[in-house]
C-alpha cells in the first residue's frame, strides 16, 4: 500500500503487507529493497559525483591537461591516452557511478561496488602522489586536502557493500 506524501514508488514497511521486508527497509516498486539508512548517503554522494561528471564534460583543454597530468603522474599507463579523451572517459564514469547511486531500484550492493571501485582509483592517486601528502605521512598537504576527502567515498562504498552482505546473511 502506498502512503500519501511518500511518492508513488516507495512502499513503507508493514509486516502484514510486506513480510519480505525488514524494519528500516523500503521497496522501490520493482521488488528491490533499499535500507532507509542508505538513502542519504546514496543521494548526497550520487548527486555530487553526477554533478562532477557533467561538469567535466565541459572541460576545456587546460582543465583536461591538468586532470590528465595528475592522473598520469599516479598511473603512468594513462600517459598513452590523450587528455581530452581521458577527461571525457572520466566524466562518463562519474556520470555512471553517480546515476547508479541515485537510481533507487539499483541494489545497494551494485551501487556500493561501483562507488568502491571508482573511489579506490581516487584514493590510489592520492597515495601515489607524494606532493598531496605531508612528508612521510598519509595526512594531506595543503594541495592534497581536496583529494584526500575521496577516502570518505571509499568508506561509504565499503559500508554499502558490508551492509548488503550483512543483509544477505540474515
Amino acid at each position: 500500500m502506498t502512503r500519501p506524501g511518500r511518492g508513488i514508488l516507495i512502499q513503507a514497511y508493514r509486516a502484514q503487507e510486506t513480510p519480505h521486508l525488514r524494519k528500516g527497509e523500503v521497496t522501490m516498486g520493482t521488488g528491490s529493497r533499499i535500507r532507509l539508512r542508505d538513502i542519504p548517503t546514496r543521494l548526497a554522494t550520487g548527486a555530487y559525483i553526477l554533478h562532477s561528471g557533467i561538469t567535466k564534460l565541459k572541460a576545456g583543454p587546460e582543465q583536461a591537461a591538468g586532470l590528465h597530468g595528475a592522473a598520469a603522474g599516479a598511473f603512468p599507463a594513462l600517459k598513452r591516452i590523450a587528455p581530452e579523451r581521458f577527461v571525457r572517459s572520466l566524466a562518463i564514469a562519474e556520470i555512471a557511478v553517480g546515476s547508479l547511486l541515485l537510481v533507487p531500484f539499483i541494489p545497494t550492493a551494485i551501487a556500493g561496488a561501483a562507488l568502491t571501485a571508482f573511489s579506490s582509483g581516487l584514493v590510489g592517486m592520492y597515495l601515489r602522489t607524494p606532493m598531496l601528502r605531508k612528508p612521510g605521512s598519509v595526512w594531506p598537504s595543503q594541495a592534497g586536502t581536496a583529494i584526500s576527502k575521496d577516502s570518505w567515498m571509499l568508506a561509504i562504498g565499503l559500508g554499502m557493500l558490508l551492509g548488503a552482505a550483512d543483509d544477505d546473511r540474515r
